[in-house]
């Protein structure tokens, strides 16, 4: 009753997928413990982040068929919003929630005027004015060196509470320091799981299978009686102020916002190849797509590069497997997942797990 409850009645209905979900859930949360290093830490960190980044968006792809590129934007804007308060006001958790609370007025602020004045417009013409706003914001965020930092960003201070050198108790946990480091893991790691949750708990209301509906035939919605443009503009702002959140865990992790690690198109474009490998209009998607493509952006380089130096009597295979050819492998991957898994892994598990034996 409690776990229905807090998938909001959407179990995964697929064995092998609530297994994976189950590893990867408990693999963050013991990831401190079970992969001591501060690499390890900051892949798990960001896996965090970006379920809760790559769920808000499918949201609008997935759900209600927005198709978007301002989503960075948002993501920027929570980031820049505690970042840039840190930075001016002191390392105070007055300052955390000041600019959290700007950046959520700004962010829900932009979402409403694109939402009213965009969604009228075709899908096509609506992607490339949040395609023109988003290249905008960040050519803002760069110029404005003196107020950002421009491209080199910036570094701040955060409150002691969340500092490597704040020590909660002086013995270690399991050979584990319980410092301000590890509290900042969690904070991100709990954080990420409950704006999970309370997505899972949208896109199964009502309000959801409305959304739901607008996907499939939003004039015939429009006929039942929905106004199709605020229940869009609605989940364009819920989407918005989720991606913000998502932008000050993650400027809270890394003591640094900057436009490339907020603002960078290429983080539109992983956000899009994280939905479609996980399975659009599966919030599990999210969470089984970034904990793949993360780790994959992480270890794959390294990986190559050992298979590359145990293959050195082989030329050819050490050439193609050469670490500098990452990305290549990379995108090999991607249309091979795209090509065995055309609903994405969430879905071909679901599909697979009713077909009779």
């Amino acid at each position: 009753m409690i776990l229905q409850r807090l998938l909001s009645g959407d179990f995964p209905r697929s064995r092998v997928l609530a297994l994976a979900l189950l590893a990867i859930v408990a693999a963050l949360a013991l990831a401190p413990f079970l992969f001591p290093g501060a690499r390890a830490m900051n892949v798990a960190a960001t896996v965090c982040v970006f379920v809760v980044l790559v769920a808000s968006y499918d949201l609008l792809l997935g759900y209600t068929g927005i198709v978007s590129f301002a989503h960075t934007m948002f993501y920027g804007i929570g980031a820049y919003g505690v970042g840039l308060s840190l930075h001016s006001v002191g390392p105070t958790w007055g300052a955390v929630f000041m600019g959290l609370t700007i950046a959520l007025m700004l962010s829900l602020a932009l979402a409403l005027v694109i939402g009213l004045f965009s969604l009228r417009v075709k899908a096509i013409f609506y992607a490339m004015i949040t395609l023109a706003v988003a290249s905008a914001f960040a050519i803002l965020a760069s110029q404005l060196s003196d107020f950002t930092g421009g491209e080199d960003g910036r570094t701040f201070g955060v409150p002691e509470l969340l500092r490597p050198g704040f020590r909660l108790i002086e013995a270690e946990v399991f050979g584990t320091a319980i410092n301000g480091k590890l509290i900042t893991y969690y904070l991100v790691f709990f954080s990420a799981l409950a704006l999970f949750l309370l997505l899972l708990r949208v896109v199964n209301s009502p309000f959801g299978r409305v959304l739901q509906a607008i996907r499939e035939n939003d004039f015939r919605a429009e006929a039942l009686g929905y106004r199709t443009v605020v229940y869009r503009t609605l989940a364009n702002c819920l989407s918005a102020v989720v991606a913000t959140l998502a932008g000050a865990l993650m400027a809270l992790w890394l003591r640094y916002a900057g436009p490339q690690t907020t603002l960078a198109f290429t983080i539109m474009m992983d956000i899009l190849l994280i939905v479609v490998i996980g399975g659009m209009g599966t919030l599990y998607g999210a969470v089984i797509g970034s904990a793949l493509f993360i780790l994959a952006q992480n270890y794959l380089q390294a990986l190559m590069k050992q298979a590359s130096d145990g293959l050195v009597a082989v030329p050819l295979l050490a050439n193609l497997l050469h670490p500098d050819r990452w990305l290549l492998w990379l995108g090999v991957l991607f249309v091979l997942s795209v090509y065995f898994f055309p609903t994405g892994i969430v879905g071909k598990l679901r599909n697979a797990s009713r077909k009779p034996l």
